[in-house]
């Protein structure tokens, strides 16, 4: 008899049209790995061996030397300013985060100095780093970033997500050739955009990160790939700050078979039927009052995935765009869209981990809210007033988020 988790553990169901945010468990692990992690529970294996086969099978699929497996994209990050730090020296992986007598300093872009649910300068600075951030809000001018490399430089941070200010900054080409030229590594940042990590890997980038529990559909992990010097002393951290940070024999594995099915090109023919999806939805939205839906290749977000943007009118709609996702998020089962630009009057829903009945129940959801009395759509109006998304995604990290039912 299968157990019903969501009655079982007293769980809200969640419909989740945000794509891959954390918040909500990123995505579906595709099948195969779920029954090699199942497979390989009871089983047991030379950890540094199986990394190894991880490492190789990174390498094959990216163009780069060598490949780490991490328990996330997050820990990646302070591994790999760790690794620069320390490389494989014993005495200095033991001495962090006391980094003296090291060089310390990673330099970020003050327009990439963004927070993706915790602030990326905080994961540099966990391996002990100091981090210097150069330029301002929108622009670093490349002689000023070459300008700020100094002797205590031990690494370059660059972040490619659409959270960035996508203007003014040193492309990313110019960012490794700048670094480079002073002696200095780069480490990039880019966990939702895997598609792109043999792109990055040849723009000369020694150390990418990406998560393996997006796109990749993995359990919940982080895949490193760059210079083999560099992931070697990353990996050897495992013995030193990365202790908290290791990951066990089936989230290895789990990660491997999903490569190997990405590499396969599965993901094509899916990304065909999210498209249907999406113009299902935005057919069955059309000609609601102050709702206007569109289908949309989002910009500045490179993963190819065409998402239904909805547009809210207040003065038609008689309710923001905020409101009504708050009024989704509020039903049972609770709908999550992506809510970043409620604020400038519209959100996404993106059709990665939605079934085609998610889909029409979403259309269903928004068309019963417009069609609730005024006042009550005003109520939520005058919630929010003051508000920001800031607010609401601070909100929803409070602790207990629901209350106990026992």
């Amino acid at each position: 008899m299968s157990r019903d988790i969501y009655e079982e553990y007293h769980l809200r169901r969640v419909i989740n049209a945000s794509g891959t945010l954390t918040a909500y468990g990123q995505s579906a692990v595709l099948p195969a790995a779920v029954e090699a992690m199942s497979e390989v529970s009871a089983l047991f294996f030379e950890m540094n061996v199986l990394h190894a086969r991880a490492s190789e099978l990174i390498a094959q699929l990216t163009g780069a030397e060598a490949g780490f497996v991490t328990s996330s994209a997050a820990a990646g990050i302070t591994l790999a300013i760790a690794g620069c730090m320390t490389g494989t020296d014993p005495a200095k992986i033991a001495q962090l985060p006391d980094t003296t007598g090291m060089k310390d300093e990673v330099i970020l872009q003050m327009g990439h100095a963004v927070n993706y649910g915790a602030p990326v300068t905080q994961g540099i600075r966990l391996a002990g780093a100091q981090v210097k951030l150069v330029g301002t809000v929108n622009g670093t001018a490349r002689d000023l970033f070459a300008a700020s490399i100094s002797p205590r430089t031990v690494a370059a941070f660059y972040v490619v997500s659409h959270h960035t200010v996508q203007f003014g900054s040193v492309p990313l080409e110019a960012y490794v050739e700048t670094a480079h030229a002073a002696g200095v590594p780069v480490v990039v940042d880019m966990a939702a955009e895997e598609h792109m990590l043999p792109k990055v890997i040849a723009s000369g980038a020694d150390v990418v990160i990406a998560s393996g529990h997006k796109h990749f559909r993995a359990p919940t992990s982080g895949v490193m790939a760059g210079r083999r010097d560099l992931m070697q002393a990353a990996y050897a951290q495992n013995r030193g700050i990365g202790r908290g940070m290791k990951i066990g024999k089936e989230g290895i594995v789990g990660l491997m078979v999903a490569l190997e099915e990405w590499g396969k090109g599965y993901y094509r023919e899916a990304q065909e039927a999210e498209k249907a999806r999406v113009l299902h939805m935005v057919k069955r939205l059309e000609g609601l009052p102050g709702i206007c839906a569109t289908a949309e290749w989002p910009a500045p977000d490179p993963y190819p995935i065409m998402r239904a943007k909805v547009s809210v009118d207040p003065g038609t709609a008689g309710l923001t765009a905020m409101a009504l996702t708050q009024l989704l998020d509020e039903g049972e089962p609770t709908i999550k869209v992506r809510a970043h630009h409620a604020e400038e009057g519209y959100f996404l829903i993106d059709p990665f981990n939605l079934s085609d009945s998610d889909a029409d129940f979403i259309c269903h959801r928004i068309i019963e809210i417009m069609g609730q009395p005024a006042s009550q759509k005003q109520k939520m109006v005058a919630e929010l007033e003051g508000l920001s998304m800031a607010d609401l995604w601070a909100r929803g990290g409070s602790w207990p988020y629901f209350e106990s039912k026992n």
